[in-house]
């Protein structure tokens, strides 16, 4: 991690901006997203079930009856036990039943025009297998989403940028250093819907009006450990969509360090959240 985290650093340069922008172009320097913070989607259908009757016998019941459900309402479902995940082993045993079964129904999309127009526009991620990292007082992430962008509709070609917002209190409870990280990677379709990623890109910018952190390497270590480590640094790895509809897209990753890590987004706008 150290040895990465130093090769991230010496590859760093300032251009010559009006806010601070760093951008590297190491294979191994990329990121990408988290857990959204405090995420909470107003698809509440069982919200008084769980509530009166406690989340995890809600969370056994459910295992029980999800085979009878429509399509619908296992996202319903899913979209209202997301946000209050906190680590229990049966609440990991219901979202993968919920996945599983949505990943069953999954119809692929036939055509290339049709998949990258599912596939187009910014998803905020909600959940990924990886992610165990625990909250730090003087570090934050407040957004995280992926951008995906064909080239043609019709194109095998495109790009997934990678952005997650984030906040820092270096010196103080104040958090007066602010701004993104963004990773762009080219992308080619292969053997279905399968993304084939290449880093192109990595770009540190503070947003307007922040201070500047004194120690550009512990922000990037602060982001490194923040995030999970299948989209810190996918290289060699390929994304496979396993579940695509107009709201919801389920990934699976597949390399050799991150074999059959999963991340679910949630199309940016397609639904209220708080």
């Amino acid at each position: 991690m150290a040895y990465l985290l130093l090769l991230t650093i010496s590859l760093l340069h300032i251009l010559p901006t009006s806010a601070l922008l760093v951008r590297t172009t190491a294979a191994s320097a990329t990121v990408c997203l988290q857990m959204a913070n405090a995420t909470s989607v107003n698809t509440a259908s069982n919200r008084d079930v769980i509530e009166e009757n406690g989340l995890d016998n809600f969370i056994e019941d459910s295992i029980l009856d999800v085979n009878s459900l429509d399509t619908s309402e296992i996202k319903g479902r899913l979209l209202d036990l997301l946000p209050r995940i906190t680590g229990s082993s049966a609440e990991f045993r219901q979202v993968e039943t919920l996945v599983n079964t949505l990943e069953d129904r999954h119809k692929p999309v036939l055509t290339l025009d049709f998949l990258n127009l599912a596939m187009a526009g910014e998803w905020q991620l909600l959940f990924s297998t990886s992610l165990s990292s625990r909250p730090r007082q003087n570090f934050r992430i407040t957004e995280m989403f992926q951008r995906v962008e064909s080239v043609l509709m019709n194109s095998l070609q495109g790009t997934v940028a990678n952005e997650v917002s984030w906040e820092l209190a270096e010196n103080g409870n104040s958090f007066d250093a602010s701004g993104s990280f963004t990773v762009v990677c080219d992308y080619e379709i292969n053997r279905g819907a399968r993304l084939e990623l290449n880093l192109q890109d990595s770009i540190l910018k503070l947003a307007k009006g922040s201070s500047l952190p004194d120690d550009i390497e512990n922000l990037i270590g602060l982001l490194n450990r923040a995030m999970p480590k299948e989209l810190f640094d996918p290289s060699d790895h390929a994304v496979d969509t396993t579940y695509l509809d107009g709201d919801i897209r389920i990934t699976r990753m597949t390399g050799p360090r991150f074999e059959g890590v999963r991340d679910i987004f949630i199309r940016k706008g397609s639904m209220d959240t708080d």
